[in-house]
């Protein structure tokens, strides 16, 4: 077995341990402790793109290593790396939890580099189970504030439901298709998108992702997460779990091949309520995490766009998508990690006369706000223009207007 293969998730997987013993041995601090996970952190960025040259299967093709695999590896160590650099104080989490917070970032992101390589049904269940419990982890562990144990309930809750749709979706493609492995699903679902069994299969188990995502009506959990969650939990959640989501979107959806006229309609009608709920919901919010929440659920909308063309324009467009995202959510943090300097939630009005306070800052924001919302000629409207064209190509105009 050529060991560099899983490098990446060898290597994340140790800094995780590592952590798990200095919880047991030592007294955390937190200059030591931030240094610690950002060179463990920085190393594993250095690790993924020196792996990126490596492909191959993996125990009997249940795990796939490619190029497409290697690129969300490399953005989920980038991602894991910029979430660590603004962490230092972390000052909703008790001093004896900083070892578990940090050990609870390394287990998700492995989890998630797992998901974004895995090949069989199992294999994406499995790994998705891992990420969202040390997401259920982190949001809960928010110190002296309900709304943190509140969030954390409620986020279990949600994810309980979605993967028992999920784990029923894939019981009905195993039953179908008599496949597991993704390679093939690609040879037998495209020729059986006609029945109605494998049509709810494949729709059950893109909820569990769908949930991940944040599409509606998968969404409910967003705001409330994320106004009960510390600002960087809360960080990691948006701009983070969502790249790992994207990938393994993309993978199933492009399984489905060509066939699935009635899997488009789906994906146009989820599409266009995620923009529809997301950005109206938005408008009222005066919490700018709830706000950056429903943003959240728009965003999911866009990605669908990309999606449903299943075409390699269309894919392209969705990971160009994903890097966008990935900048503009922790830009949008960092900022609200900084102002709100007690570690408590940011309220619209604080964010008043933060162009005289720190211009730095509220260029950053500005910045970050406008690539959201798609305004040239910033990452997030390059993006959005990829997976429009793309969508175009395909005749979805309609959907793109």
């Amino acid at each position: 077995m050529r060991w560099m293969l899983l490098g990446p998730e060898i290597y994340t997987f140790l800094a995780a341990f590592c952590f798990l013993i200095l919880s047991m041995t030592t007294k955390p601090g937190r200059r030591r402790d931030h240094l610690t996970a950002l060179l463990l952190a920085g190393f594993g960025v250095l690790l993924s793109l020196a792996a990126i040259r490596e492909d191959g299967l993996l125990f009997s093709g249940a795990y796939r290593v490619d190029l497409f695999s290697k690129v969300f590896k490399a953005l989920l160590a980038l991602g894991l790396f910029l979430i660590v650099c603004i962490c230092r104080e972390i000052r909703e989490f008790r001093e004896e939890n900083r070892y578990e917070f940090f050990l609870m970032l390394f287990v998700c992101t492995l989890a998630m580099m797992l998901l974004v390589s895995g090949n069989h049904l199992l294999t994406l269940y499995v790994s998705l189970e891992l990420s969202s419990y040390s997401l259920y982890v982190l949001v809960s562990l928010r110190r002296d504030r309900d709304t943190g144990v509140e969030a954390g309930i409620k986020f279990f809750l949600v994810g309980i439901f979605a993967s028992a749709w999920m784990l029923f979706g894939m019981a009905i493609l195993y039953g179908t298709a008599r496949v597991m492995t993704l390679n093939g699903m690609a040879g037998v679902i495209p020729g059986m998108m006609d029945q109605p069994a494998v049509l709810l299969g494949l729709v059950l188990t893109l909820s569990g992702f769908f949930f991940k995502l944040a599409v509606f009506p998968f969404h409910f959990w967003v705001p409330d997460v994320y106004e009960g969650a510390a600002n960087e939990v809360a960080a990691y959640i948006a701009a983070v779990s969502k790249v790992a989501a994207i990938a393994i979107l993309l993978r199933i959806i492009s399984s489905a091949g060509q066939g699935g006229t009635v899997l488009v309609h789906v994906l146009v009608v989820l599409s266009v309520a995620s923009m529809t709920v997301g950005n109206l919901a938005a408008i009222t919010q005066q919490d700018l995490k709830r706000l950056l929440g429903y943003s959240t659920v728009a965003h999911g909308g866009y990605v669908l766009i990309g999606v449903l063309s299943m075409s390699p324009p269309g894919y392209a467009g969705v990971v160009f998508y994903a890097l966008a995202l990935l900048v503009m959510k922790f830009t949008v943090f960092l900022v609200v990690v900084k102002v709100a300097g007690d570690g408590g939630n940011l309220q619209m009005e604080q964010l008043a006369g933060l162009h005289r306070r720190s211009p730095i800052l509220a260029l950053a924001l500005m910045v970050s706000l406008f690539s959201l919302a798609g305004i040239p000629p910033t990452v997030g409207f390059t993006g959005k223009f990829l997976v429009f064209v793309a969508a175009m190509e395909k005749g979805h105009f309609t959907l793109v207007l």
